[in-house]
């Protein structure tokens, strides 16, 4: 074994491990766009060009196969410029439709993204009444004894919100029963957090 590496620290020990864990994450990151750019093609796919049967051809192409047509003598020069003219012009119109279908998508993607935006800054003020509910029910016994009453039905974040003021106890209580159900990453990292 090399001197330098048996040398090494457990500071840099520590934070090689740190840096893997970091490029991970990074890769996590990556999968997760590469992810929504893979759903997003799917959707234009199935909703916008398979349903208006999309064919992209240039105007050059179309001017060079109507030209061969015209050679062969299969039609006049006129009536490939005039089939090219109203070609284009029905290309053009298409285009634009298929340009109105996506601001349209992109619009209700940005109405329902607004949406959930505000609901999930109005549910803040709720956590923090439910919190103080919790606290109130352990104090005086009453209730369950889990210490997130309506857990099960909560999102990540919202556990997550709702883990400030817990005790260590509490915490255990929560990461224990999350590790054993749901398992959720965030939510057990968080827990994590707030136990030290």
């Amino acid at each position: 074994m090399p001197a330098s590496q048996s040398s090494s620290s457990p500071a840099e020990s520590r934070s090689r491990k740190k840096s893997a864990g970091r490029s991970s994450s990074a890769k996590e990151q990556v999968a997760g766009v590469a992810e929504g750019l893979a759903g997003l093609v799917e959707q234009l796919v199935n909703t916008i060009l398979r349903p208006f049967d999309v064919v992209m051809l240039s105007r050059d192409r179309i001017q060079q196969t109507l030209d061969e047509a015209a050679e062969r003598g299969r039609m006049t020069r006129g009536d490939a410029n005039d089939l090219v003219v109203e070609l284009i012009r029905r290309g053009r119109q298409q285009t634009d439709e298929l340009l109105a279908e996506l601001e349209r998508m992109v619009g209700r993607g940005w109405a329902q993204f607004d949406s959930a935006r505000k609901r999930a800054r109005q549910s803040e003020p709720l956590d923090h009444v439910m919190r103080a509910a919790d606290r109130a029910r352990h104090s005086v016994g009453a209730g369950s004894s889990f210490p997130i009453s309506g857990y099960d039905e909560m999102t990540a974040s919202r556990v997550n919100r709702r883990l400030s003021g817990l005790s260590r106890p509490e915490l255990r209580a929560v990461r224990d029963y999350e590790s054993r159900h749901a398992n959720r990453k965030t939510v057990l990292e968080a827990v994590d957090r707030a136990m030290r």
